[in-house]
């Protein structure tokens, strides 16, 4: 594969510290809705395909007995997500653009960046692996070698012991700090290396800068990806069908807030 020549973005000013208020989250949000019921069955199909992707994950969990990560697994789809949703910036980007827009083309999708796109996701894989591995670690320093006794039987143990709830207070500090790295570097830098020639770093660089210059507004949004993530568990994973393309449009808007005239 031919990974092209990039060109680092220049820190301008009006691309770089930007401000946005909080309340423009919810219009992310809307936006994200807008750009769902244009031609939504595209959506719908690229929401399905990722909800029955995510249905046999769990189910390959399960089947070979590995029940115990299926909550650090959880959390590292927070992690990977952004790659996920590629093919939903891709049609945001060309309803903006008046294209046209099909399933097909959001799935294989061509980014100005080339490799540099997979090189990213390559790098937010091995992050959640990391995660996951660190949660494995957390639960054997607190309940050492005791096997994992099946989730129907976890609730008990975390809740009702002195070092569940321990394990909980680190194990949440742990998850935190990975959760708010990968959002920070991923929010942005996906749909720049969709639009934008420039490589997996330098937009990772760029996504935490913007993130932390506009740190009340992208806090709002974590709090509403958050929020939508965790109805889709509640659901049996059947809301991702409709709050994973939403927030996939909505992390399109968000970006051309703080990249307007790339």
């Amino acid at each position: 594969m031919t990974i092209p020549a990039v060109v680092p973005p220049l820190p301008r000013a009006v691309s770089w510290d930007r401000h946005v208020a909080p309340a423009t989250a919810l219009s992310w949000l809307s936006a994200g809705w807008r750009d769902f019921t244009i031609q939504p069955a595209a959506s719908l199909s690229y929401g399905l395909l990722v909800f029955l992707i995510s249905s046999g994950i769990v189910a390959g969990l399960f089947a070979f007995g590995w029940d115990y990560i299926l909550f650090p697994a959880f959390a590292g789809f927070m992690v990977v997500g952004p790659v996920l949703g590629v093919g939903l910036y891709e049609k945001s980007r060309r309803i903006a653009a008046g294209e046209r827009v099909s399933l097909i083309r959001m799935i294989f999708v061509k980014p100005k960046s080339g490799g540099q796109l997979l090189f990213a996701g390559v790098m937010l894989c091995l992050l959640m692996l990391l995660w996951m591995r660190a949660a494995v670690i957390i639960y054997a320093l607190f309940f050492g070698l005791r096997p994992f006794p099946g989730l129907d039987h976890i609730a008990p143990m975390l809740f009702t012991t002195q070092v569940g709830w321990a394990m909980l207070i680190v194990g949440g500090a742990v998850g935190g700090l990975f959760a708010a790295f990968s959002f920070a570097i991923s929010v942005f830098a996906v749909p720049m290396l969709l639009n934008e020639r420039v490589d997996a770093l330098t937009a990772m660089g760029t996504s935490m800068a913007l993130v932390w210059a506009n740190l009340p507004v992208m806090l709002t949004w974590a709090a509403i990806v958050l929020a939508l993530f965790l109805v889709s568990l509640a659901t049996g994973l059947l809301g991702m069908i409709v709050a994973f393309p939403v927030l996939g449009h909505g992390t399109w808007h968000a970006y051309r807030t703080m990249r307007p005239g790339v």
